[in-house]
This record gives C-alpha cells, sequence and structure tokens, in this order.
C-alpha cells in the first residue's frame, strides 16, 4: 500500500498542544500507597485463585498483593517480575477484564474485581523506581543463543536466558527495542515513554546484546544463525499487514502504521489526522487508532467491524472506552469499496448477517464519508524462513515452543497459537527460555 497517506483532509495541528496534553493524559493514575493498600485489602486471597489461572504468566497475584497490604511492595514487585519480567508493561496494557480481574471472585459476587492491574503497576514502579532490578546472572555457560526481535517476547526470553549464565545476542530490525510495547499501543496507556524506560531496566542484568537494523532473511539468514549460535529463539511477531482489494486510495493506510507514528511523534500536534476517519476492524489496534484519532482532533470517528458485537475482540472495555471518547461503533457491516478520485473520499459498506454459521452479505449497503481509512484488519508472517513448518499464518511450535527445525524455538505473535498479547508473548518466551536452558544443559 505505497500511496500517500496525507490528503486535504489529513492535517496536523487540529488541537492546541494544551489539549493534547490532557487528551492524552495516563489512562489509568498510579495509585498512591494509601489508595494501593485500600485496593489490596479488598482481596479474599483465595487458596484456589482463579486470578492466578486466568493470568498467562501465572502470577501468584493473592500473595503479591497480600506483599502490598503488608507493606512491603517491593517484595510484591519481585513476585511479580519473577513470572512476568515486563510486569510494569502488562500493567498498563494488558485486558485485565477478560483475564484477572474477570475471573476474581469479587467480580462474580460484587460486578467489581479487586483492581489487580493496578496493583501490580504500583508494585513494579516501585522496584524500577528504586534503581537495579532484583536479578542477577548465574555463572557464564559459555553458550550464547541468538533472539531475532525485540519485542516482549525476544526481551521476556533473553532476559531469562541471561539469568541462567547465557549470552544472548538479540537482532532488532528497528532502530528502537521493545517491538508493539514501543511501536503498536496507544499513547494514553504508556506514558513517559515507558516502553524504553523498561527495557533499559530489563538490560541491567547483562549479557543481553542489542544489534538494531537486522532483518532476518536480509542482514541474516536462519541457517547462519543456527551455525553461528548454539540456540535460536524467533520472536519477530506478525510484522506484515493483510491488504484490503480496491483500498489503495491516498489516506487510507494501516493502523498499525498510524500508531506507531503517533508513538514516535516527539510532538503529538505535528501528527496528521483526518476530519472524518473510518477505521475498518474489531481488534484493540482498530479501537487504539480509532481512540487516537479522536483525541488528536477528528470530529467523526467511526469503528466498522463485520461481525456482531459480542464477537468483537476488542474487550467490551474497549469499546465502552472508544464510545466514551466520541467514536461511532458500527457493526455486521462489511467494506464494500472505497471512493474517490486518487484520494479517499467515503467507503461504501454492507450490511452482514449469520446465514447457516457463516458471515454473509445482505445485500443492504451504506456509505460514510472519509477523508481517512484506517485498516485493523489483521497482521501477517512475512519473510519467514523456509523450511518451518506453519499452522495457518504462524510458525508451528510444540508445548514447549520448539519448532520443526532442530536447535529453533519460537514464541509471541508470530507462533502458533496465539492470543496477540503482551502477557502472551511474554510468557512463551520466559517458558521457551526455560527449555533452550535446559535442552543447553543436557
Amino acid at each position: 500500500m505505497a500511496h500517500s497517506t496525507r490528503t486535504p483532509g489529513i492535517v496536523a495541528g487540529r488541537l492546541s498542544a494544551e489539549v493534547l496534553s490532557e487528551n492524552f493524559a495516563d489512562l489509568h493514575p498510579p495509585l498512591d500507597a494509601h489508595e494501593a493498600h485500600v485496593a489490596a485489602d479488598r482481596c479474599y486471597f483465595c487458596h484456589d485463585a482463579p486470578c492466578i489461572t486466568a493470568c498467562p504468566t501465572s502470577i501468584d497475584i493473592p500473595l503479591f498483593i497480600r506483599q502490598i497490604a503488608t507493606g512491603t511492595p517491593l517484595a510484591a514487585g519481585k513476585t511479580i517480575l519473577e513470572q512476568n519480567i515486563l510486569g510494569g508493561m502488562c500493567a498498563r496494557v494488558c485486558p485485565t477484564e477478560t483475564l484477572c480481574e474477570e475471573a476474581c471472585v469479587r467480580e462474580i459476587a460484587e460486578g467489581k474485581p479487586v483492581e489487580i492491574g493496578r496493583l501490580q503497576r504500583f508494585a513494579t514502579d516501585a522496584v524500577m523506581a528504586k534503581g537495579p532490578q532484583p536479578f542477577s546472572r548465574a555463572a557464564p555457560t559459555g553458550k550464547q543463543v541468538a533472539v531475532v526481535g525485540a519485542g516482549p517476547a525476544g526481551l521476556a526470553c533473553a532476559h531469562r536466558l541471561a539469568m541462567h549464565g547465557h549470552d544472548v545476542v538479540v537482532f532488532e530490525k528497528r532502530d528502537k527495542p521493545g517491538g508493539l510495547n514501543e511501536y503498536g499501543i496507544a499513547s494514553y496507556k504508556t506514558v513517559d515513554d515507558f516502553a524504553r524506560a523498561e527495557v533499559d531496566w530489563l538490560l541491567g542484568i547483562g549479557g543481553i546484546e542489542i544489534r538494531y537494523g537486522q532483518q532476518l532473511g536480509r542482514d541474516e539468514t536462519l541457517d547462519q544463525l543456527v551455525a553461528d549460535h548454539d540456540a535460536v529463539f524467533l520472536g519477530m511477531g506478525k510484522p506484515g499487514v493483510h491488504a484490503l482489494p480496491g483500498f489503495d486510495l491516498g489516506g487510507i493506510r494501516p493502523a498499525v502504521d498510524f500508531i506507531a507514528d503517533l508513538r514516535q511523534a516527539g510532538d503529538l500536534s505535528s501528527v496528521p489526522v483526518g476530519r472524518n476517519v473510518v477505521v475498518i476492524g474489531g481488534g484493540m489496534t482498530a479501537v487504539d487508532a480509532a481512540v487516537q484519532s479522536k483525541l488528536l482532533g477528528a470530529e467523526n470517528v467511526t469503528i466498522v467491524y463485520r461481525r456482531a458485537r459480542g464477537e468483537m475482540p476488542a474487550s467490551r472495555f474497549e469499546q465502552d472506552l472508544a464510545a466514551a471518547k466520541g467514536v461511532t461503533l458500527v457493526f455486521n457491516a462489511q467494506p464494500v469499496a472505497a471512493t474517490g478520485a486518487g484520494d479517499v473520499t467515503g467507503v461504501s459498506f454492507e450490511y452482514t448477517a449469520q446465514e447457516a454459521g457463516k458471515l454473509a452479505g445482505t445485500g443492504e449497503t451504506f456509505d460514510l464519508p472519509a477523508d481517512q481509512v484506517l485498516l485493523a484488519i489483521g497482521q501477517t508472517l512475512e519473510n519467514a524462513p523456509d523450511g518451518l513448518a506453519r499452522d495457518g499464518s504462524a510458525l508451528l511450535a510444540d508445548e514447549t515452543h520448539k519448532t520443526s527445525l532442530a536447535r529453533v524455538w519460537a514464541g509471541g505473535d508470530c507462533s502458533a497459537p496465539g492470543e496477540d498479547l503482551t502477557v502472551t508473548a511474554v510468557a512463551q518466551g520466559r517458558d521457551a527460555a526455560e527449555d533452550i536452558h535446559q535442552t543447553l544443559m543436557g
């Protein structure tokens, strides 16, 4: 999709710097010590703790909340970080409303869960504010592991390998680490450049080298990495985006690119946005793109999703957040065509319905004016090495995250099964590192 992303209707500076600063303030401001104690006191400290089961990284949630309640937030932070080294970011971006907090007994009994996410942020922020991380390297093993991708999976894998005494070289195609944490998440969820600060803190363990501008298939081959290292972990995510046939006019672009540009902008008033923005898709990326378009000053922002509300991948909390920010959500409608001569001026949609278990168009159509269209219809694994078994659009990996090639593991969005969540990627990277360690040490 090489067309211009700037059209006459897409301009920067729709709102003042002061308004933008207010709009993009922290979505969930941090708890102070008193608020954290009050929130922690609501926990029942269940012995069978359904919240632990609901957490992909299996954090001992009742334990860390009890540690906060007893005035030891540093111990609480370590409890979290032992399982999830990116616990600070996950506290900010995890859809806790569909994970630990949905499983909370307080949620089931009262409709108001313990604020696990905000308590996790309180504890991990305390650890990071203290300085060096509470983990150190084991004695050097003499083994070296290559990690492809400095996103959540790759960083979690690298850190755990470094803890075990292995040397790690991370190959990252961009010029900054963090992956989607740095480039793909709404700015109001991770303010004050937290993603980079967390990576710098993580790298403090030592033994991890990141080489930037290095893309698998262009600068290194998988065969080379396997030959030069004792093991290889693939955590490159899904860098490609699905195209929508016929949607190649000016002003149409992938939502992930829009979000990345916004995240890397030093001045939000320099980020251009349309007056009438249409976002096609139903996941977290669609919501992040739509809400941020509205916060940048777009007058009309509409998310259009082809299925029913209950099937929308974005959680109900995210849907309600979008609506609260002034975004219109339209369900059961699929894109038919983009209209305009050179630059997009509108999008035609067809209503959909379930017929015999399959989604089908009803024949009834409608049009939306648009000077900017953001596509959030899924990402793809591109330039994957040959010889690796696939599971649909992802790399096939077993329960220990081994791929079909010897000495090659994979995790995160590039592998199956995956939920495209930071916390899932962290769990897979961590667990792959443990299997790599066991394999290397015999």
